[in-house]
């Protein structure tokens, strides 16, 4: 594969997948990474296996890490909410029923715990 095409693909995952910046970064047209990937197997193989959305949440995980280390209250407490609610971190809702007079009441009280 030849030069441009490693740049290009290297500036594809670096761009989370961005076609358009991907090709200002190594000045092509997008019409010629249209071309390369119609006419080479090799190079729609490796775009192909490039997958933006991962690429962009493990950058962002390791941004939050980041955070978290540097002690990032807002941080730390979101990772414990989300990641940590079999350790009773998070939010959660309680629901009350009641029947009274063959009807049900509902009562709705927010828990937070943590």
């Amino acid at each position: 594969m030849d030069i441009k095409k490693e740049a290009f693909i290297e500036a594809y995952k670096k761009t989370f997948g961005n076609i358009t910046d991907s090709c200002k970064a190594c000045d092509i047209s997008r019409m010629s990474y249209y071309r390369w990937l119609e006419d080479d197997k090799e190079f729609k193989e490796a775009i192909d296996n490039i997958e933006p959305d991962e690429l962009i949440i493990d950058f962002a995980e390791d941004a939050l890490i980041k955070k978290i280390k540097d002690g990032d209250t807002t941080a730390i407490i979101y990772t414990l909410k989300s990641k940590g609610k079999k350790r009773g971190w998070g939010e959660s809702s309680a629901v009350e029923h009641t029947y009274k007079n063959g009807f049900d009441i509902i009562y709705e009280d927010a828990v937070s715990s943590g």
